[in-house]
């Protein structure tokens, strides 16, 4: 019984990255205005994510800017009724054909697996050697509905953020 207790404990804890990429994504939230959005806003994470946990989880800190929702599939998205959406391992085609299906809904997008961030997401998470930076894709920003303080957008530019 203690194992499982002590593997529990070992397996809630979040790694330095697990935290960066929670205050990353909490942030840009945060700074993200929605048009007629009272409460925040909710987070559709895909289970395909490496950081399902830390961006699903409740419990941890730094405390969440959205309200977490896990999906599996573009149909549990579409059902979900998201504001904002995290994809894992989706392609950026694959974010795109997703995109397209919620037609003219005021939406944030950030990918973890889109480092050139040319196409599907606004934000893109670039993470190396457990360090943790994002661009921007201005294009896919402006077609999303949603209004992004500039501040973010600096951040963005700056290499030298975590």
């Amino acid at each position: 019984m203690l194992f499982l207790i002590a593997g529990s404990v070992t397996a809630g804890a979040l790694t330095e990255t697990d935290k960066s990429v929670r205050s990353i994504v909490s942030g840009i939230v945060s700074y993200t205005r929605w048009p007629a959005l009272s409460g925040p806003p909710k987070l559709c994470i895909f289970a395909t994510s490496r950081f399902t946990q830390a961006l699903g989880s409740e419990d941890a800190q730094p405390p969440l800017t959205y309200t977490p929702v896990i999906v599996h599939n573009h149909q549990e998205a579409l059902s979900a009724t998201c504001d904002a959406i995290y994809f894992g391992a989706e392609s950026p085609a694959n974010q795109l054909e997703l995109i397209s299906k919620f037609q003219g809904k005021p939406l944030l997008l950030i990918a973890e697996q889109n480092p050139e961030c040319v196409i599907g997401s606004a934000f893109c998470l670039i993470i190396e050697n457990q360090r943790v930076r994002f661009s921007a894709n201005l294009d896919a920003l402006s077609r999303s509905g949603v209004r992004v303080n500039p501040d973010v957008l600096m951040l963005a530019r700056n290499t030298k953020h975590e």
